[in-house]
Protein backbone atom coordinates (compact mmCIF):
# COMPACT_ATOMS: atom_id res chain seq x y z
CA UNK A 1 0.00 0.00 0.00
CA UNK A 2 1.12 3.57 -0.74
CA UNK A 3 3.17 4.97 2.20
CA UNK A 4 1.10 8.17 2.00
CA UNK A 5 -2.07 6.12 2.60
CA UNK A 6 -0.44 4.21 5.45
CA UNK A 7 0.53 7.53 7.04
CA UNK A 8 -3.10 7.97 8.07
CA UNK A 9 -2.98 6.54 11.58
CA UNK A 10 -4.84 8.71 14.11
CA UNK A 11 -5.18 7.65 17.72
CA UNK A 12 -8.55 5.94 18.31
CA UNK A 13 -10.90 7.73 20.67
CA UNK A 14 -9.19 11.12 20.38
CA UNK A 15 -11.29 13.78 18.60
CA UNK A 16 -9.44 15.56 15.80
CA UNK A 17 -10.61 18.95 14.50
CA UNK A 18 -10.61 18.72 10.71
CA UNK A 19 -12.13 22.12 10.06
CA UNK A 20 -14.70 24.42 11.68
CA UNK A 21 -17.72 22.41 12.88
CA UNK A 22 -16.12 19.08 11.87
CA UNK A 23 -14.34 16.64 14.18
CA UNK A 24 -13.35 13.04 13.46
CA UNK A 25 -13.20 10.24 16.01
CA UNK A 26 -11.61 6.94 14.97
CA UNK A 27 -13.17 3.73 16.27
CA UNK A 28 -10.70 0.99 17.32
CA UNK A 29 -11.96 -1.59 14.81
CA UNK A 30 -9.12 -1.97 12.29
CA UNK A 31 -9.42 -4.81 9.76
CA UNK A 32 -8.75 -5.56 6.07
CA UNK A 33 -12.26 -4.21 5.37
CA UNK A 34 -12.14 -1.11 7.60
CA UNK A 35 -8.46 -0.04 7.28
CA UNK A 36 -7.58 1.82 10.52
CA UNK A 37 -11.21 1.68 11.69
CA UNK A 38 -14.51 3.47 11.20
CA UNK A 39 -14.47 7.27 11.06
CA UNK A 40 -17.18 8.83 13.21
CA UNK A 41 -17.82 12.52 12.50
CA UNK A 42 -19.09 15.10 14.98
CA UNK A 43 -20.71 18.11 13.30
CA UNK A 44 -21.50 21.41 15.02
CA UNK A 45 -20.50 23.52 18.00
CA UNK A 46 -23.48 23.21 20.36
CA UNK A 47 -26.09 20.98 18.70
CA UNK A 48 -24.01 18.02 17.55
CA UNK A 49 -24.79 15.63 14.71
CA UNK A 50 -22.96 12.30 14.88
CA UNK A 51 -22.38 10.69 11.49
CA UNK A 52 -21.79 6.91 11.60
CA UNK A 53 -21.46 5.99 15.30
CA UNK A 54 -19.81 2.74 14.23
CA UNK A 55 -19.91 -0.88 15.42
CA UNK A 56 -21.15 -2.14 18.77
CA UNK A 57 -18.16 -0.98 20.80
CA UNK A 58 -18.47 0.26 24.39
CA UNK A 59 -15.10 1.99 24.28
CA UNK A 60 -16.10 4.00 21.22
CA UNK A 61 -19.47 4.89 22.75
CA UNK A 62 -17.70 6.38 25.75
CA UNK A 63 -15.25 8.21 23.47
CA UNK A 64 -18.13 9.84 21.57
CA UNK A 65 -19.80 10.95 24.80
CA UNK A 66 -16.47 12.15 26.25
CA UNK A 67 -15.87 14.28 23.13
CA UNK A 68 -18.77 16.54 24.14
CA UNK A 69 -17.64 19.75 25.79
CA UNK A 70 -19.72 21.90 28.19
CA UNK A 71 -22.74 23.29 26.37
CA UNK A 72 -22.72 20.58 23.67
CA UNK A 73 -25.41 17.93 23.22
CA UNK A 74 -26.05 15.33 20.53
CA UNK A 75 -29.25 16.17 18.64
CA UNK A 76 -28.91 13.99 15.51
CA UNK A 77 -27.46 10.52 14.90
CA UNK A 78 -27.05 9.95 11.16
CA UNK A 79 -26.18 6.58 9.63
CA UNK A 80 -24.84 6.48 6.07
CA UNK A 81 -25.66 2.77 5.63
CA UNK A 82 -26.48 -0.37 7.58
CA UNK A 83 -23.20 -2.27 7.59
CA UNK A 84 -22.00 -3.66 10.91
CA UNK A 85 -19.04 -1.29 11.06
CA UNK A 86 -21.24 1.83 10.75
CA UNK A 87 -24.69 1.48 12.28
CA UNK A 88 -25.05 -0.80 15.36
CA UNK A 89 -23.80 1.72 17.93
CA UNK A 90 -26.52 4.18 16.88
CA UNK A 91 -29.08 2.51 19.14
CA UNK A 92 -26.94 2.69 22.30
CA UNK A 93 -25.93 6.27 21.53
CA UNK A 94 -29.58 7.21 21.05
CA UNK A 95 -30.49 5.60 24.38
CA UNK A 96 -27.70 7.55 26.11
CA UNK A 97 -28.54 10.92 24.55
CA UNK A 98 -32.19 10.80 23.48
CA UNK A 99 -31.20 11.87 19.96
CA UNK A 100 -33.13 10.24 17.10
CA UNK A 101 -31.47 8.07 14.47
CA UNK A 102 -31.71 9.28 10.86
CA UNK A 103 -31.13 7.07 7.81
CA UNK A 104 -32.53 6.29 4.38
CA UNK A 105 -34.37 3.26 5.80
CA UNK A 106 -33.84 -0.31 6.93
CA UNK A 107 -31.53 -2.85 5.29
CA UNK A 108 -33.84 -3.34 2.29
CA UNK A 109 -34.42 0.35 1.58
CA UNK A 110 -33.08 1.59 -1.75
CA UNK A 111 -32.37 -1.90 -3.06
CA UNK A 112 -32.93 -2.31 -6.79
CA UNK A 113 -35.49 -4.80 -8.11
CA UNK A 114 -32.86 -7.20 -9.48
CA UNK A 115 -30.99 -7.25 -6.15
CA UNK A 116 -34.23 -7.80 -4.27
CA UNK A 117 -34.96 -10.80 -6.50
CA UNK A 118 -31.50 -12.22 -5.80
CA UNK A 119 -31.97 -11.68 -2.06
CA UNK A 120 -35.39 -13.34 -2.19
CA UNK A 121 -33.81 -16.32 -3.97
CA UNK A 122 -31.46 -16.83 -1.01
CA UNK A 123 -28.32 -14.95 -2.03
CA UNK A 124 -26.80 -13.59 1.17
CA UNK A 125 -24.59 -10.55 1.52
CA UNK A 126 -20.86 -10.82 1.84
CA UNK A 127 -17.94 -8.79 3.09
CA UNK A 128 -18.62 -6.26 5.80
CA UNK A 129 -21.75 -7.80 7.32
CA UNK A 130 -25.26 -6.41 7.42
CA UNK A 131 -26.90 -4.90 10.50
CA UNK A 132 -30.10 -6.84 9.90
CA UNK A 133 -31.93 -5.28 12.88
CA UNK A 134 -31.18 -1.70 11.90
CA UNK A 135 -34.19 0.63 11.84
CA UNK A 136 -33.95 4.43 11.97
CA UNK A 137 -36.29 6.58 14.03
CA UNK A 138 -36.65 8.96 11.11
CA UNK A 139 -36.39 8.07 7.43
CA UNK A 140 -34.70 10.69 5.26
CA UNK A 141 -35.08 11.19 1.52
CA UNK A 142 -33.10 12.57 -1.41
CA UNK A 143 -32.63 16.32 -1.11
CA UNK A 144 -33.82 16.58 2.49
CA UNK A 145 -31.81 18.98 4.65
CA UNK A 146 -31.08 18.14 8.28
CA UNK A 147 -30.35 21.20 10.39
CA UNK A 148 -28.84 22.09 13.74
CA UNK A 149 -27.53 25.34 15.16
CA UNK A 150 -24.78 26.49 12.78
CA UNK A 151 -24.93 23.58 10.34
CA UNK A 152 -27.04 22.01 7.58
CA UNK A 153 -26.56 18.60 5.94
CA UNK A 154 -28.19 17.77 2.61
CA UNK A 155 -29.08 14.13 2.05
CA UNK A 156 -27.83 12.59 -1.22
CA UNK A 157 -28.97 9.03 -1.89
CA UNK A 158 -25.90 7.20 -3.18
CA UNK A 159 -26.78 3.49 -3.50
CA UNK A 160 -24.22 1.09 -4.91
CA UNK A 161 -22.09 0.00 -1.96
CA UNK A 162 -25.39 -0.56 -0.13
CA UNK A 163 -28.98 0.19 -1.15
CA UNK A 164 -29.72 2.50 1.78
CA UNK A 165 -26.41 4.36 1.46
CA UNK A 166 -26.50 8.14 1.73
CA UNK A 167 -23.89 10.84 1.45
CA UNK A 168 -24.22 14.19 3.20
CA UNK A 169 -23.36 17.59 1.74
CA UNK A 170 -22.32 20.51 3.93
CA UNK A 171 -21.44 23.29 1.52
CA UNK A 172 -18.49 22.04 -0.54
CA UNK A 173 -17.80 19.19 1.92
CA UNK A 174 -19.22 15.72 1.32
CA UNK A 175 -19.42 13.02 3.98
CA UNK A 176 -19.41 10.12 1.53
CA UNK A 177 -19.55 7.06 3.81
CA UNK A 178 -18.13 4.02 2.04
CA UNK A 179 -19.11 5.11 -1.46
CA UNK A 180 -15.73 6.75 -2.05
CA UNK A 181 -12.57 6.03 -0.08
CA UNK A 182 -8.98 7.07 -0.68
CA UNK A 183 -7.29 3.90 0.57
CA UNK A 184 -9.25 1.33 -1.47
CA UNK A 185 -11.95 0.95 -4.08
CA UNK A 186 -15.38 0.48 -2.51
CA UNK A 187 -16.78 -3.01 -2.06
CA UNK A 188 -19.77 -3.78 -4.29
CA UNK A 189 -21.11 -7.17 -3.25
CA UNK A 190 -24.57 -8.36 -4.41
CA UNK A 191 -27.29 -8.32 -3.24
CA UNK A 192 -26.30 -5.49 -0.87
CA UNK A 193 -24.10 -3.87 -3.49
CA UNK A 194 -25.26 -2.93 -6.98
CA UNK A 195 -22.70 -1.86 -9.57
CA UNK A 196 -25.27 -0.21 -11.86
CA UNK A 197 -26.37 1.96 -8.94
CA UNK A 198 -22.77 2.50 -7.85
CA UNK A 199 -21.75 3.99 -11.19
CA UNK A 200 -24.86 6.18 -11.30
CA UNK A 201 -24.09 7.47 -7.80
CA UNK A 202 -20.52 8.25 -8.86
CA UNK A 203 -21.90 10.29 -11.75
CA UNK A 204 -24.32 12.06 -9.40
CA UNK A 205 -21.49 13.10 -7.07
CA UNK A 206 -19.21 13.98 -10.00
CA UNK A 207 -21.77 16.51 -11.26
CA UNK A 208 -21.17 18.70 -8.21
CA UNK A 209 -18.20 20.83 -7.19
CA UNK A 210 -16.60 19.50 -4.00
CA UNK A 211 -13.59 20.68 -2.03
CA UNK A 212 -13.12 17.57 0.10
CA UNK A 213 -14.64 14.15 0.79
CA UNK A 214 -14.65 12.83 4.35
CA UNK A 215 -15.00 9.07 4.00
CA UNK A 216 -16.13 6.28 6.30
CA UNK A 217 -12.55 4.97 6.47
CA UNK A 218 -9.18 6.55 5.82
CA UNK A 219 -7.92 10.07 5.31
CA UNK A 220 -9.78 13.02 3.77
CA UNK A 221 -9.88 12.98 -0.04
CA UNK A 222 -8.59 16.35 -1.25
CA UNK A 223 -9.26 15.70 -4.95
CA UNK A 224 -12.84 14.39 -4.99
CA UNK A 225 -13.30 14.74 -8.76
CA UNK A 226 -10.05 12.92 -9.47
CA UNK A 227 -10.92 10.10 -7.08
CA UNK A 228 -14.37 9.66 -8.63
CA UNK A 229 -12.82 9.59 -12.11
CA UNK A 230 -10.35 6.94 -10.92
CA UNK A 231 -13.13 4.82 -9.41
CA UNK A 232 -15.22 4.90 -12.59
CA UNK A 233 -12.19 4.20 -14.81
CA UNK A 234 -11.17 1.32 -12.54
CA UNK A 235 -14.62 -0.25 -12.83
CA UNK A 236 -14.74 0.20 -16.60
CA UNK A 237 -11.33 -1.45 -16.85
CA UNK A 238 -12.53 -4.44 -14.85
CA UNK A 239 -15.58 -4.69 -17.10
CA UNK A 240 -13.30 -4.82 -20.16
CA UNK A 241 -11.27 -7.65 -18.57
CA UNK A 242 -14.44 -9.65 -17.93
CA UNK A 243 -15.72 -9.22 -21.48
CA UNK A 244 -12.32 -10.20 -22.87
CA UNK A 245 -12.26 -13.35 -20.73
CA UNK A 246 -15.77 -14.27 -21.91
CA UNK A 247 -14.50 -14.32 -25.49
CA UNK A 248 -12.85 -17.65 -24.59
CA UNK A 249 -16.27 -19.14 -23.85
CA UNK A 250 -19.16 -19.10 -21.36
CA UNK A 251 -18.09 -18.98 -17.72
CA UNK A 252 -19.30 -18.51 -14.17
CA UNK A 253 -18.34 -15.54 -12.00
CA UNK A 254 -15.98 -17.79 -10.04
CA UNK A 255 -14.23 -19.07 -13.17
CA UNK A 256 -13.84 -15.53 -14.47
CA UNK A 257 -12.43 -14.35 -11.13
CA UNK A 258 -9.84 -17.15 -11.23
CA UNK A 259 -8.85 -16.09 -14.75
CA UNK A 260 -8.64 -12.37 -13.98
CA UNK A 261 -7.36 -12.23 -10.40
CA UNK A 262 -4.34 -14.44 -11.03
CA UNK A 263 -2.19 -12.82 -8.32
CA UNK A 264 -4.91 -12.71 -5.67
CA UNK A 265 -4.41 -14.97 -2.62
CA UNK A 266 -6.90 -17.87 -2.55
CA UNK A 267 -8.50 -16.53 0.65
CA UNK A 268 -9.55 -13.37 -1.22
CA UNK A 269 -10.99 -15.11 -4.28
CA UNK A 270 -14.54 -15.25 -2.85
CA UNK A 271 -14.52 -11.44 -2.59
CA UNK A 272 -13.11 -11.20 -6.11
CA UNK A 273 -15.87 -13.52 -7.33
CA UNK A 274 -18.49 -11.26 -5.74
CA UNK A 275 -16.94 -8.31 -7.52
CA UNK A 276 -17.05 -10.10 -10.88
CA UNK A 277 -20.65 -11.15 -10.23
CA UNK A 278 -21.55 -7.49 -9.59
CA UNK A 279 -20.11 -6.60 -13.00
CA UNK A 280 -21.93 -9.47 -14.69
CA UNK A 281 -25.27 -8.35 -13.24
CA UNK A 282 -24.60 -4.86 -14.58
CA UNK A 283 -23.69 -6.24 -18.01
CA UNK A 284 -26.76 -8.49 -17.95
CA UNK A 285 -28.96 -5.48 -17.22
CA UNK A 286 -27.42 -3.63 -20.17
CA UNK A 287 -28.04 -6.64 -22.49
CA UNK A 288 -24.31 -7.14 -23.09
CA UNK A 289 -24.20 -10.65 -21.61
CA UNK A 290 -26.82 -13.33 -21.07
CA UNK A 291 -27.36 -16.02 -18.45
CA UNK A 292 -29.34 -18.77 -20.25
CA UNK A 293 -30.02 -20.67 -17.03
CA UNK A 294 -31.24 -17.61 -15.15
CA UNK A 295 -29.48 -14.98 -13.05
CA UNK A 296 -27.78 -16.42 -9.95
CA UNK A 297 -24.38 -16.51 -8.28
CA UNK A 298 -23.67 -19.85 -9.99
CA UNK A 299 -24.99 -18.80 -13.42
CA UNK A 300 -23.02 -19.38 -16.59
CA UNK A 301 -22.67 -16.14 -18.53
CA UNK A 302 -21.96 -15.61 -22.19
CA UNK A 303 -21.63 -12.50 -24.36
CA UNK A 304 -24.55 -11.45 -26.56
Amino acid sequence: MDPQILAFNPEPGVPEQLEPNVRRLLCPNPSPMTFRGTNTYLIGETEIAVIDPGPQNAEHLQAILAALTPGQSITHIIVTHAHLDHSPLAKALSEETGAPIYAYGDVDAGRSAVMQELADSGLAGGGEGVDADFMPDRVVCEGEVLRGRGWALEVIHTPGHFGNHISLAMGDICFCGDHVMGWASSLVSPPDGDLTDFMASCEKLRARDWRVFHAGHGAPIDDPAGRLDWLMTHRKGREAEILKALQDGPATAQALAEMIYVETPPALLPAATRNVFAHLIDLYGKNIVSAPGGLSAEAVFEPL
